[in-house]
């Protein structure tokens, strides 16, 4: 089948991103001697300046990895929380019935900064300012931007205008949004990374000096000038002015840490997800349900038969409508969400024709949907055919994010998916040149949801990296920006590989697709029953199909949908892949 690049092979080491200097940055970092994890973390940090429409320092970074020596998978949380003062009384007492998608009212405890030293710290080797440096040269000097980020800035050019000044300071400073290829400067972030490693540097040793510099940033002048900004109001995507609720408090009462992965077995492959204050488990849900049809499906030149399609897009409703029903970060019943005996059940619902049902199952008693949902059945959230992160005039998104996966010749695996602190999420903070997230926007504000809003909770996440072990070796790193979107382009691909038999380039050039038929996790929330958004190389036969089979068909374009990246290490040989749409993406290696 036609691909878009090779899929790379070589024996020292690989990096797939979704922008080629961060790519190439991990690399360097590789040939410079350091593993997998200073790549990572140095690769992360130019994200945050190269993709600053998908992510940046006030943001979270979800992983997972194994080490050299330690073959377990194990989960980097770096997803912050719900401020102390951030209640549902609180947030309905201003007249809203959904958080915000922009603005101060939806940020949550930036994780970023934490998750990444911390990683650094337990399993890197180089010191903060060899790994840091790359992303101070780039903010300091300039980086070259891609069209999408004039693209990002002129959609919110008349938000940032006429009520966020300092983010128009920033990003429009002669009027106008930067043009492609644009070299841009980001002074205040230079001169903020820069003070962090200055007091870092104050203590001796690496160790020490890593956890130098999260408390200069949790407990010290980043944290305070967070507090001070968010007592600020400023317009938000409901339309009015609010508040922050975050302060420096907040900040100090949370650090990064580690969890156990969710590991799923599905025979030869076992799939590596985050729990279920994250949507990952809906990846291996829908694995273990479409592992019953594992005879019907089927793939001819690279391309999954009508069949395929349907039968992915069935078990994805039943899937998210779980995650809509269960998921979040309290207890998750996924020990019944994936056993056999419920599967079973789940699979039976399946049939030749499109659900137009939100149907969660009864894994721990009723399930309880949030109330409002009928009321956001079709609401106005952009384009479902875009397949990429779309920006509203007050700053809403959906799918805003970045990805990054990397493995050395001594077998450290690791798959990050960064995101939030986009600059349209709320306005610039300009004496520390970074705004924050938005992650806020997908708690619900009714009491009694395993998403509801509490103080101290995290949000349920979309961000999904991915693992699989095959035979019980950790083998493969993967996953995709995309939102609500990341699990079902992920599944795309782990159909195409383990399925169809594609190599890692050519599972991702595969044809890709998604359905909206259950609640958005960004604001407005909206939901299109039947709705399937595909890409248009899956064959005018196979669209018709799926449309007599009663599927909405919303047809992307040839290439439009998803942003995958992917390494994997068997056999002695490493390899990489990553995602042409878009042209961003690229991996490196050899």
């Amino acid at each position: 089948m036609f691909t878009t690049r090779p899929e790379l092979t070589g024996t020292h080491g690989m990096v797939a991103s979704t922008h080629w200097l961060a790519s190439a940055t991990g690399m360097a970092v590789l040939e410079n001697g350091g593993n997998a994890f200073d790549a990572a973390v140095a690769a992360g940090f130019v994200l945050q300046v190269a993709e600053p429409h998908l992510n940046g320092p006030g943001g979270q970074v979800p992983g997972i990895f194994v080490t050299a020596d330690d073959r377990t998978p194990r989960v980097l949380a770096g997803q912050g929380p719900a401020p102390a003062a951030a209640t549902i009384e609180h947030v309905a007492g201003l007249g809203l019935d959904l958080i915000p998608g922009s603005g101060l009212l939806c940020a949550t405890v930036p994780a970023a900064w934490d998750a990444w030293l911390l990683l650094l710290r337990d399993h890197g080797t180089k010191s903060l300012r060899e790994v840091l440096g790359y992303a101070i040269g780039y903010a300091r000097n300039g980086v070259p931007l891609v069209g999408r980020v004039g693209d990002t800035v002129r959609a919110v050019q008349e938000l940032f205008t006429e009520h966020w000044p300092t983010s128009a300071a920033l990003w429009l400073p002669d009027g106008k949004p930067p043009a492609d290829g644009q070299v841009h400067r980001n002074p205040a972030l230079a001169d903020t990374w820069e003070r962090l490693l200055d007091e870092a540097e104050a203590a001796s040793g690496r160790e020490a000096q890593i956890d130098a510099a999260r408390r200069a940033w949790s407990q010290g002048f980043v944290a305070e000038a967070i507090e001070a900004f968010c007592r600020n109001a400023f317009r938000d995507s409901s339309g009015r002015d609010h508040a922050g609720l975050l302060t420096a408090q907040d900040l100090a009462s949370w650090s990064a840490s580690y969890e156990d992965a969710l590991i799923t077995d599905l025979g030869d492959w076992s799939l590596v997800k985050c729990g279920g204050w994250t949507q990952g488990p809906v990846l291996a849900q829908q694995a273990l349900l479409l592992n019953g049809f594992r005879d019907e499906l089927c793939y001819v030149d690279g391309i999954p038969s009508a069949r395929t399609v349907h039968l992915a897009v069935e078990a994805g409703k039943l899937a998210f409508a779980d995650r809509e029903a269960w998921y979040g970060d309290t207890d998750v019943p996924l020990d019944v969400l994936l056993s056999p005996e419920y599967t079973q059940a789940r699979r039976a619902l399946i049939g030749a024709e499109a659900s137009g049902e939100l149907r969660p199952g009864a894994a721990a008693g009723a399930p309880k949907l949030p109330a409002i949902l009928d009321a956001l059945r079709g609401a106005t959230a952009g384009d479902g055919a875009t397949g990429e992160p779309t920006v509203g005039p007050q700053g809403q998104v959906r799918g805003d994010t970045v990805h990054l996966d990397v493995v050395d010749a001594a077998g450290n695996l690791i798959s990050l998916t960064p995101s939030g602190g986009w600059l349209q999420s709320s306005p610039t903070i300009p004496q520390l040149g970074f705004c924050l997230d938005s992650r806020a926007q997908m708690f619900w504000l009714e009491p009694g949801l395993p998403n509801s809003l509490a103080p101290g909770k995290r949000p349920r996440s979309t961000l999904s990296p991915s693992m699989a072990l095959r035979d019980g070796e950790p083998v493969l790193a993967f996953g995709t920006p995309g939102g609500d979107q990341q699990d079902q382009w992920q599944l795309c691909f782990w159909l195409a590989h383990t399925v169809g038999g594609l190599n890692l380039q050519e599972a991702i050039d595969a044809p890709a697709w998604h359905t909206t038929a259950f609640p958005s996790s960004f604001y407005p929330r909206s939901w299109h029953p039947r709705e399937v958004v595909a890409e248009s190389r899956l064959g005018r036969a196979t669209l018709g199909e799926l449309a007599e089979r009663g599927h909405r068909v919303v047809e992307a374009g040839d290439w439009a949908l998803g942003r995958l990246s992917a390494v994997s290490r068997r056999g002695g040989l490493l390899r990489a892949a990553a995602n042409a749409r878009g042209m961003q993406g690229y991996a490196v290696g050899r």
